[in-house]
């Protein structure tokens, strides 16, 4: 099992290789991003069905000693790993796919396609490290990753400015992660997973709470969340795979992946849990507040996920772990389904922004079945898959005690707010994508647009999970045990996926409140934009994010670049200057003792007879005075 876990991860990897390699033939630059990545979808497939519902096998090649500790490396397969996997080699391989029809014929295909393999790779081993550097090294490589491929257009500004911003705010987070993996090896005396879990439990980390925050803030960073999380919609300045890519398997997948791994750590630290909870409740509601207010098709969905993935920190903070993963995995399913399915029609219509769709229901209706799906996914309709997963969470914040209780409140009143709204804006985009009339041709339904087979296949594809993984909670029990409960091993008291009565009612009570809303605003007027009646003037603010990129700007870019320019003045004139001042000086002192230099012996008695009587003259005065 450890064994496929290794080439699963490898294979990616080699495949990126050959297509960097292989040039521009796209017959083999095609080949060699499918197929390896294919292959890694089967054997993670086969690791899954070995590892069943228990157990957790690590198996590691020791490298030697550096500094006391053991370096090691090698693959760790436990239920939330295996499952997790499956989720990131599925998606990537129905992106790959996509992308060859969707980028098949640009210039810059090859490296987009190794990039992408890459990026595979590196979340692999995340996900199957048995050590945290080796987990560290993953998470950074995705980081790189995640800048190329964002910046892909690097022609556009927009992509330039935007892959520069993932960057910088993933890497601010991702410094105090850095410490926090220190911290955790130094104290449990192994960077082994295994081996700081056990410590974990054993209750020896010394500050739990330090080391949490620590971790808490590469979370951040890399899943998007508030005050790390405003590079996410703008990072939709890379192609729409892409944008499939990041936002449902892989990159930001692997913070709320990193908590659930390292949850006994975040257990021990209840005020950390608390944050956690704020944080989420936060971003989960502006962000979903934002998603109804834009324009931009793919900014819509982007806040969606940058929402979505607050959920599941919530589930995380109120002790929700099986609820949080089994979500982190149905939504990747849909939210990969409607990137995709938004990219076919952004393709065919030629441009992103809501007001140029409409009445492509009877145009796309491949398209318009598997975003629909999507969509009812999303906003949690039952019995869809997202229904599910919002309601455990929602269900485990109502039901937690303890040191979960303060956290459990604040999900649950920010959850069923967010649920409404994720209701409106998925009616929004549904009723201005596929309902109404078409902007430029209202007198064509008929004909249709879609898209080729090798960008259908994968929307239908994703559409079963989106629409049947649901069924995982009539074996809730089974998968709570399979992903580990909370210590990621077998045995642990499995969580319920089944909604509870009253959250589940208020939920749907919110859900057909706010959709119902959104729907009679877009009936007097199909037209219009139900959004501009529903928000009213705070429209403008959400549109722009909350201004949060205008307070950076004015809060850290600005002052940041007043100090540089501080600098460089006190560099310039302050600095440099005394390095002048010091050969100007010397050069004058130097040009005067040379004129001194006059090769007429009177004048050098004569100097020679004034400095002996100014010294007697000196030695007379201090005598007289003393």
């Amino acid at each position: 099992m450890n064994t496929l876990a290794f080439l699963a991860s490898l294979l990616p990897a080699v495949g990126a290789a050959v297509t960097f390699a292989g040039g521009r033939d796209l017959r083999h630059v095609k080949f060699w991003s499918t197929v390896p990545v294919g292959a890694a979808f089967v054997l993670a497939l086969l690791v899954a069905l070995d590892h069943g519902t228990g157990g957790t096998t690590t198996r590691t090649y020791s490298l030697g000693t550096a500094g006391g500790f053991h370096v090691e490396i090698g693959t760790r397969v436990s239920g939330l790993a295996a499952l997790t996997a499956v989720l990131v080699t599925a998606v990537a391989l129905c992106v790959q796919a996509y992308s060859t029809s969707y980028l098949g014929g640009e210039p810059r295909y090859a490296s987009y396609a190794a990039l992408i393999s890459l990026f595979t790779a590196a979340m692999l081993t995340v996900v199957y490290a048995a050590d945290l550097v080796v987990l560290l090294v993953g998470w950074e490589i995705m980081g790189v990753c995640s800048y190329f491929l964002i910046g892909h257009y690097w022609e556009k500004p927009e992509a330039r400015g935007a892959s520069i911003k993932a960057f910088l705010m993933t890497k601010t987070g991702d410094v105090p992660f850095l410490f926090g993996i220190i911290s955790l090896g130094v104290q449990a005396k192994s960077f082994q997973v295994n081996a700081v879990l056990a410590a974990a439990e054993s209750d020896t980390l010394h500050h739990p709470a330090w080391i949490a925050s620590l971790l808490l803030c590469g979370v951040l960073g890399k899943s998007a969340q508030f005050p790390l999380h405003s590079w996410l919609p703008d990072a939709m300045a890379g192609p729409t795979p892409i944008s499939a890519l990041i936002h449902a398997a892989t990159m930001v997948a692997a913070g709320i992946y990193l908590v659930a791994l390292l949850y006994p750590v975040f257990v021990l630290a209840p005020d950390v849990l608390v944050a956690m909870a704020v944080i989420a409740a936060i971003t989960m509601c502006g962000a979903a507040l934002c998603a109804l207010a834009q324009t931009d098709v793919k900014k819509i969905l982007a806040y969606s996920t940058v929402s979505q993935l607050a959920y599941m920190l919530g589930g995380m903070a109120v002790g929700a772990r099986s609820q949080a993963m089994y979500l982190l995995l149905v939504h990747g399913a849909f939210k990969a389904l409607l990137f995709l399915a938004a990219g076919v029609v952004i393709h065919r219509v030629g441009s992103n922004e809501l007001s140029a769709m409409g009445g492509l229901r009877f145009r796309m209706p491949i398209t318009y079945g598997s975003m629909t799906i999507g969509l009812l996914a999303l906003a949690g309709i039952p019995p869809f898959s997202g229904f599910f997963g919002k309601e455990g969470v929602l269900g485990a914040a109502y039901d937690a005690s303890g040191e979960f209780a303060a956290p459990g409140k604040i999900v649950l009143i920010f959850g069923l707010l967010t649920a409404g709204v994720t209701a409106a804006y998925s009616l929004r985009l549904w009723l201005g994508m596929f309902h109404g009339p078409f902007p430029d041709a209202p007198h064509e339904h008929e004909a249709r647009v879609e898209a080729p087979q090798t960008e259908l296949v994968p929307l239908m594809l994703l559409a079963i999970p989106a629409a049947a993984l649901g069924l995982v909670v009539l074996f809730g029990s089974s998968f709570s045990q399979a992903i580990g409960g909370w210590y990621g091993e077998a045995g642990a008291t499995a969580a319920s996926l089944w909604p509870s009565g009253i959250t589940t009612l208020l939920s749907l009570l919110f859900v057909a409140g706010f959709g119902g809303l959104t729907f009679l605003t877009w009936r007097r007027d199909e037209q219009a934009d139900p959004a501009v009646a529903l928000l009213g003037p705070a429209r403008v603010v959400l549109l722009n994010g909350f201004y949060f990129d205008e307070l950076i700007d004015r809060g850290l870019v600005r002052p940041a670049r007043a100090a540089a320019r501080l600098v460089a003045f006190l560099d310039a004139n302050v600095l440099d200057a005394y390095v002048r001042g010091s050969g100007v000086g010397a050069r004058g002192l130097g040009t005067m003792l040379r004129r001194l230099q006059t090769g007429s012996v009177q004048f050098y008695l004569t100097c020679l007879f004034l400095g002996v009587v100014i010294m007697a003259a000196v030695y007379a005065y201090v005598g007289t005075v003393s």
